[in-house]
């Protein structure tokens, strides 16, 4: 379990013509487009800003996506990609995403990824920050 100061973040997206099919209907890729939208500014609230992956070349990837797709989005419309930091492990960690349409509340889509951090150009993964530890929910003591 994570603490309830884990990061948590909130963006607007509006639909555009590419991403839309010729219905006007959303493509399903287009929504990991919304959510990588989302991860990135996550990412700097972890501390992993773009300018600071380019100086340490060290980097979040994706290692699974899990996605569940609840209504259509349309060209025009507005939504909101709320992002948190999921789940940490001991070299992975885990984002939940949810797309939502505020005009009439409707959950467009949810989201789960697992990442993991690696040192470029090796590509070798790498333990994940002492500093996340704060993140991490104290458990339980075994003596009572």
């Amino acid at each position: 379990m994570l603490t309830a100061n884990a990061p948590r973040i909130r963006t607007e997206v509006r639909v555009m013509f590419f991403d839309t099919d010729c219905g006007g209907v959303v493509h399903n890729i287009a929504y990991l487009r919304f959510v990588e939208i989302a991860r990135t500014l996550l990412a700097e609230e972890l501390g992993l800003g773009l300018a600071q992956m380019v100086d340490t070349q060290k980097y979040p990837v994706v290692v699974r996506t899990e996605i569940d797709y609840r209504k259509g989005a349309k060209l025009g419309d507005r939504l909101v990609v709320e992002g948190w930091l999921d789940q940490l492990e001991r070299v992975r960690f885990w984002c939940a995403f949810r797309i939502v349409r505020p005009q009439d509340e409707a959950l467009i889509a949810e989201c789960r990824q697992m990442l993991a951090l690696v040192q470029m150009p090796d590509a070798k993964l790498l333990r994940l920050p002492d500093e996340w530890e704060k993140y991490r929910q104290p458990e339980a003591s075994a003596s009572a």
